[in-house]
């Protein structure tokens, strides 16, 4: 059975041991509904990513803010490489944190090529996850220029996958 929780891998590294300790062994971060419509004649794509995070110095002093850069290679449908950067927050509350993260992602989508924005949004309010990451309006590039699309994030035995809802208009 998959357990549903919350920003496992993304936290900056000083966060990331709280949530450890509760994560199961599958992870699933899912995306909540947003403003973003996908048509019915989406397409969904599947596949695995490898992330690298580097932990970065905050801009601002004191600010209590984990800032860490963002290197991913994706495999499958979405053949891309992304860099991109997040900033996080924990509360005093055990559970309770936040995260936003924009990565620009370059490479092919099911054969068509160009770049586009993801943006991350989440929080983990008690243990209680929301996740929201989709495609930038307008973000994309070339072939992708008229991309619509949110992403699921599944960590399972330390391995990430994804699956991607998009539309491309014609």
């Amino acid at each position: 059975m998959r357990r549903t929780i919350f920003l496992a891998a993304f936290l900056a590294a000083a966060h990331v041991v709280a949530f450890a300790q509760a994560a199961p062994p599958t992870t699933v971060i899912t995306t909540v509904t947003t403003t973003q419509k996908v048509s019915s004649m989406s397409k969904r794509a599947t596949g695995t990513f490898e992330v690298k995070l580097a932990a970065q110095s905050p801009h601002f002093a004191n600010s209590a803010l984990g800032r860490m850069s963002i290197d991913k290679q994706f495999h499958g449908v979405l053949e891309a490489v992304s860099r991109g950067e997040m900033l996080s927050a924990m509360s005093d509350v055990r559970g309770s944190a936040g995260y936003v993260a924009m990565e620009r992602v370059a490479g092919a989508l099911d054969g068509k090529r160009g770049t586009f924005v993801l943006q991350h949004t989440g929080t983990m309010n008690r243990d209680a996850p929301s996740l929201s990451v989709t495609v930038v309006p307008d973000s994309g590039t070339d072939e992708l220029k008229v991309l619509t699309a949110k992403m699921n994030i599944i960590i399972a035995d330390g391995k990430h996958s994804y699956e991607f809802d998009y539309s491309i208009a014609d």
